[in-house]
C-alpha cells in the first residue's frame, strides 16, 4: 500500500519522501515472530533518521549510498582501504557471448555521518565489467545493517539492486491496473495536490 506524500494535519512543514518513508514504517511495524523483511531504497533514505525508523520497527535495509551524499563514511572507507581492511571478491560470469567480472569491496561498521552519536553501517560497492574490453556496465554501492562477507556480498547487491525492477513494475502495475496514478511535471508555482511513493 503507498504512503502519499501529501500536507499532514497539525504540520506546518511541507510533506515529502522522508516523512512519508517514516509514516509507512511506523504503520506497519515488525513484531518478532515476523519473517525477516528488508527495505530497499535509492540514496535519498539513506540517512541516520530513516536507517534508526527502520531498526526500531523490526526491519533491515539496504540503501544505495553515493559518495556525495557521504563524504565521512567515503573518508572512512579510503582510510580503511590503504591500511587493508577493506574486503574485496571477485566473481565471474558468463552470459551469452560475453564474460563479466564483477569485483566487490566492503566493510563493516563504519559511522553514516560525521555528526555524533553516529549509527554504524556495512557497505559495499559492485563494479560490472565485460572482461573484453574492460568497459564498466554497472557500479554503485550501498549501506547496510546486514553484516557484510564473502558469502553474502553477491546476494546484498543483487538485492539492492532490484529495487530497480520492484520499483518500475510497481508502478508500472499502478499506471496500468485501474490506479489513478501518473508522472506530470508541474510549474514551481503549481504544486501537486498528492504525490505516491511506493516502498
Amino acid at each position: 500500500m503507498p504512503e502519499f506524500i501529501t500536507p499532514q494535519d497539525g504540520h506546518d512543514k511541507q510533506d515529502c519522501e522522508n516523512a512519508a518513508a517514516k509514516r509507512w514504517i511506523a504503520a506497519h511495524p515488525r513484531a518478532p515472530e515476523d519473517p525477516p523483511v528488508t527495505l530497499l531504497g535509492d540514496d535519498l533514505y539513506c540517512n541516520q533518521p530513516i536507517c534508526e525508523t527502520a531498526l526500531d520497527y523490526g526491519y533491515h535495509f539496504i540503501f544505495v549510498c553515493k559518495p556525495t551524499s557521504h563524504p565521512e563514511l567515503y573518508d572512512w572507507v579510503d582510510y580503511l582501504e590503504r591500511i587493508d581492511e577493506v574486503k574485496t571478491l571477485t566473481q565471474f560470469e558468463i552470459r551469452g557471448q560475453k564474460r563479466l567480472s564483477y569485483h566487490y569491496r566492503f566493510v563493516n561498521k563504519i559511522p553514516l555521518r560525521a555528526r555524533r552519536p553516529a549509527m554504524e553501517v556495512n557497505w559495499c560497492e559492485v563494479t560490472l565489467r565485460d572482461t573484453s574490453d574492460q568497459k564498466i556496465l554497472y557500479h554503485n554501492a550501498f549501506a547496510t545493517c546486514h553484516e557484510i562477507d564473502d558469502q553474502n556480498v553477491a546476494e546484498i547487491v543483487a538485492a539492492g539492486r532490484a529495487r530497480w525492477k520492484v520499483e518500475n513494475e510497481g508502478n508500472n502495475i499502478l499506471k496500468t491496473k485501474g490506479y489513478p496514478i501518473r508522472t506530470q511535471l508541474w510549474p514551481r508555482s503549481k504544486p501537486p495536490g498528492r504525490t505516491s511513493v511506493v516502498p
